[in-house]
């Protein structure tokens, strides 16, 4: 799968730039998507035409506040990760609080940015996240992993890896799920990739992968998922591409 990936990819790159209007459907369509399906599967009950509409600025009734936040905050952590990408900043603890901040603005400003101070249990899975205690070695060992033993992955797996990692660690009291995908999403979007969007529909699978990886190492079933969800994504823009020509 992964030589069929980077075929698409290059075919991708050839016929880059991309038109603006080309740019803008994509892009919409996609933020659109990504910040419905993460927020469904931490529980959200908007729907997506109930998430569409919030994007344009309008209120849901009988809809909680912050239902209504976590699209908003969602948004505003992609326009975030399309800065740092454009500003070529390098992956940090620091950029990953900035992230989280954003996720959970107007939520839990206490813990929006900030490492938790209390042990967590992830709903469902057999993986228990390390104390508070050891979160900042934790943190700083995945950095450290990032920055050395992954640049020799495949971005994809890269990616991949990187939400494993993070998830594993659970570093925040809540919103680890969302800020998780926006981490694998800059990941491959630092790359040229498309962001994917891990849909609510396969959240059982997902979560699956995830907590095989957590509990017995073994990673590629979730690797698998990512690679998949990305050949369907450049399959997509390639779809498009070709039928605008």
């Amino acid at each position: 799968m992964i030589e069929e990936i980077n075929k698409k990819k290059l075919r991708l790159d050839e016929l880059r730039p991309l038109s603006r209007e080309t740019v803008k459907s994509i892009r919409e369509s996609i933020l659109l998507e990504w910040t419905y399906n993460s927020n469904a599967i931490e529980g959200n009950t908007l729907t997506l035409l109930e998430t569409k509409v919030v994007l344009e600025g309008i209120t849901i009734g009988g809809k909680s506040i912050r239902e209504h936040l976590e699209v908003v905050n969602h948004k505003e952590a992609i326009l975030y990760l399309e800065e740092v990408i454009r500003k070529e900043e390098p992956f940090n603890e620091w950029q990953i609080k900035n992230i989280h901040h954003l996720v959970l603005k107007g939520i839990n400003d206490k813990y929006a940015g900030n490492y938790r101070d209390q042990q967590v249990m992830i709903s469902g899975a057999e993986h228990i996240p390390p104390a508070p205690f050891l979160l900042k070695e934790k943190m700083n060992e995945f950095i450290n992993w990032y920055n050395t033993e992954a640049q020799s992955l495949h971005p994809i797996e890269r990616a991949a890896m990187v939400h494993i990692i993070f998830v594993g660690i659970h570093p925040f009291v809540d919103g680890n799920g969302r800020t998780s995908r926006l981490l694998l999403n800059l990941e491959l979007m630092k790359n040229g990739y498309p962001p994917i969007v891990i849909k609510n529909l396969n959240r059982l699978e997902y979560y699956s992968a995830l907590d095989i990886a957590h509990t017995t190492g073994d990673n590629s079933k979730f690797i698998s998922l990512v690679l998949k969800e990305s050949d369907d994504m450049l399959n997509r823009y390639l779809s498009l591409l070709n039928n605008n020509r």
